[in-house]
């Protein structure tokens, strides 16, 4: 590991002469690209430098345990545990930064939200959720865009797609695609007795043109005029798009926009999406067929997530999970919950490694 780690340094140290060199800031395609990669060197290189410093110093340490002077000893006896603690923590931060990164983490997004069991309560539900992840991309200074949307009789949604751009989206959203149940009293019930409901979330990587390529006699395309809750028109010309790739049966629709142009380019973004996911699914599988049940590998069967009202409990199952503040998850306040899953997720990789 040491000789990887300085073969690093080596080349962030090179990556740094490179910043400065007058021909590669006259080229500005190179110059972002070694800008890219100096700020992913830089995440090891600093926490590898302190390693080697904390190595050292338990060097000195042990070799202080043998001084003649047991005031020293006493203190080098209580400086090693110490030192070693440090190491074993950095050591652990190192290989979590080592570790092969998703290269879907800094995709965007297609977040699909569908109401489930539970009939009107689950449709208010999933709008509930909707809000929920809109105020986190609003905390994160991210944008998302709406690309189809059903409307459910009682305010919420059957079901809502939107595109969630912004840097890291993927590494912060995959971590919600499963079944996400309700427990609480509708407003419609008027005996006050506690309904579940439940609404399933899926997470899609945005699929780019090198991820998949779609041949234009495979895919249909078919136009029609928009509506609104009740069948009431919402444009007036047909600009709603519909798209269906013929060999796997896939369909994305988009009628978000006034644009014909427009609405289709989302559709084709959603498609790409979902039949790049079916991809990844299939391979997945191939691979390890134990990984089926894991998150991240985009599961929707399982449940993952209740939220108690009556409690004000919400609770991640995956991963034992427990916290009473639900109101603030409900405005948003979700970034404790990817944070503890990441660490997570990241210490179940390390063990494998191991």
């Amino acid at each position: 590991m040491i000789e990887k780690l300085k073969g690093i340094e080596e080349r962030f140290v090179k990556v740094e002469h490179l910043l400065s060199d007058p021909a590669v800031i006259k080229d500005q395609k190179k110059y972002q690209e070694y800008l890219i990669e100096h700020g992913e060197l830089n995440k090891i290189v600093p926490v590898f430098r302190e390693y080697e410093v904390l190595l050292e110093e338990l060097k000195e340490a042990k070799e202080l345990l043998r001084d003649n002077d047991p005031e020293i000893r006493s203190m080098a006896k209580e400086e090693v545990p110490a030192l070693e603690e440090k190491i074993e923590a950095h050591k652990s931060r190192i290989n979590i930064l080592l570790m092969p990164k998703d290269p879907r983490d800094d995709k965007n997004v297609i977040l699909e939200i569908r109401a489930g069991t539970g009939g009107e309560e689950a449709g208010i539900f999933a709008g509930d959720l909707f809000r929920m992840y809109s105020r986190y991309v609003e905390s994160k200074h991210w944008a998302m865009e709406l690309v189809e949307k059903t409307d459910s009789s009682s305010g919420g949604f059957k079901e809502i797609v939107s595109l969630v751009k912004g840097k890291g989206v993927f590494s912060n959203f995959k971590y919600e695609s499963g079944t996400h149940r309700v427990q609480r009293v509708p407003e419609t019930e008027a005996q006050g007795r506690i309904h579940t409901s439940a609404v399933t979330v899926a997470v899609l990587p945005e699929a780019e043109d090198i991820d998949i390529e779609l041949n234009p006699a495979d895919v249909r395309v078919d136009i029609f005029r928009s509506s609104g809750p009740g069948g009431q028109s919402v444009n007036t010309t047909d600009s709603a798009v519909r798209v269906t790739h013929i060999p796997t049966g896939m369909v994305a629709t988009c009628q978000d926009e006034k644009s014909q142009h427009k609405n289709k380019a989302k559709a084709m973004n959603v498609l790409k999406a979902r039949i790049l996911d079916a991809k990844i699914r299939e391979e997945d599988e191939k691979r390890a067929a134990d990984r089926k049940g894991q998150v991240g590998s985009g599961d929707r069967s399982g449940r993952i997530r209740t939220y108690n009202y009556p409690q004000g409990r919400m609770t991640d199952h995956r991963i034992g999970l427990t916290l009473y503040k639900l109101d603030s998850i409900m405005e948003g306040n979700i970034q404790d919950i990817v944070d503890e899953l990441k660490t997570y997720y990241q210490a179940q990789a390390l063990k494998e490694i191991d």
